[in-house]
């Protein structure tokens, strides 16, 4: 193929997964709804995986405390092989079926967390083990799969199975598998994190303010709230520290 058309083919196998999404979101509300209230309760969220699954929980991980200003170990990425296997790929650490408990314990995940395993296959050892000794111990498991019928949905109490089909490259999950996982994890925490109060309206009113790009967005949606200057937003920004907290301030200010 020319890279024209190699382009146009991965683009074309890539519009199928959404579709497949589409089908198995009944899947998703259940176990978005178990997280929710767990987390309301001061449960955390895990998610385990191999090679681009656990990249891929890792990533939605790190995003949720800079987006929604929860803290950091509210929800946690674990990949098989620890954070080196994050540049690099660690050899055979997806095939201990042990070692996912063991890294989880050194969370001490407990009964009021939440347990995702992420497996593009549903076959791979250390996420089947991580799910079957959490399940043991009596912990809420869920996982996400690109095939159906498979090993690791035995152990979840909520699968969710996205059956996106072969890949353009002949087992490359991380093109289709990947991008269904991913699609599927910002579905998890995005609707986890709004069910629990983070966003009003359709903004990030708890987000860290953590650059000026981030910064003047607070700065924009206070003027949008409140309709004041933008000196005023800023000055209302800086002395707060969040959205929520200067557009609270200002009605109460307002208010009286």
């Amino acid at each position: 193929m020319s890279v024209l058309d190699l382009l146009k083919n991965i683009n074309t196998e890539d519009q199928s997964v959404p579709i497949a999404i589409a089908k198995i979101i009944p899947a998703i509300e259940p176990l978005v709804n178990v997280i929710v209230e767990k987390m309301s309760d001061g449960g955390r969220l895990f998610y385990i995986g191999a090679g681009t699954s656990g990249r891929l929980g890792i990533v939605d991980a790190s995003e949720i405390p800079p987006t929604y200003g929860v803290s950091h170990g509210r929800v946690i990425g674990i990949i098989a092989g620890g954070d080196k296997a994050i540049r690099k790929a660690a050899e055979y650490a997806e095939d201990d079926e042990a070692q996912a408990w063991k890294d989880l314990e050194e969370f001490s995940i407990n009964q009021q967390d939440v347990l995702i395993g992420i497996a593009a296959s549903g076959r791979t050892p250390y996420v089947i083990g991580g799910l079957r000794d959490a399940r043991s111990n009596g912990i809420t498991t869920g996982c996400i799969v690109c095939n159906a019928d498979t090993a690791v949905s035995k152990h979840a109490d909520f699968p969710i199975e996205i059956v996106v089909g072969p890949e353009f490259v002949t087992g490359s999950t991380r093109m289709k598998a990947g991008t269904a996982q991913k699609l599927v994890l910002n579905m998890i925490s995005t609707a986890a994190m709004i069910r629990q109060g983070h966003v009003v309206g359709n903004k990030m009113v708890d987000m860290q303010l953590t650059n000026n790009k981030l910064v003047m967005r607070g700065v924009m949606m206070i003027i949008q709230e409140t309709g004041v200057s933008q000196e005023l937003a800023e000055q209302l920004l800086k002395e707060h520290g969040s959205v929520r907290k200067a557009v609270d301030s200002w009605r109460n200010h307002a208010q009286h």
